[in-house]
């Protein structure tokens, strides 16, 4: 007779969170990684931090080869009942008002960028002026 399929509820997994005690959830199924927490190449920090959610992502993000796949069917214990699993909410980003400024701002913005250097300069030659008079 064939062994029935264990599932474990969201909740349950994500308690088995530390070295001693490491348990993922990759692609809807159940992973005890304890035994394998000094063996792993990445350390057993990336696998730590993996626990307590959905490690899916994660696991593929790296790229992991068809050998490291192969070998996760001896860590399998059975499937995580996915109604239990926190939905992951997409980031929205913060939606922000269209700003249109006036134009007659934008306008005089333009006009005073192109004045007040004008003016500096001006000054600049004046005050050269009259303090060179005043020298001789």
């Amino acid at each position: 007779m064939a062994e029935e399929k264990k599932v474990l509820k969201f909740d349950e997994v994500a308690q088995h969170n530390t070295a001693k005690d490491c348990w993922l959830i990759i692609s809807g199924k159940v992973y005890d990684l304890t035994p394998f927490m000094d063996e792993h190449p990445g350390g057993d920090e990336v696998l730590l931090a993996a626990t307590g959610k959905d490690a899916t992502n994660d696991f593929e993000d790296v790229g992991h080869s068809n050998a490291a796949r192969e070998q996760m069917a001896e860590f399998y214990i059975g499937d995580v009942d996915e109604s239990t699993v926190p939905v992951k909410r997409a980031y929205i980003p913060p939606v922000q008002g269209v700003q249109r400024p006036e134009a007659g701002s934008d306008v005089v913005v333009k006009i005073l960028q192109f004045l007040v250097p004008i003016l500096i300069l001006g000054l600049a030659f004046a005050v050269r002026h009259f303090t060179k008079s005043e020298d001789q």
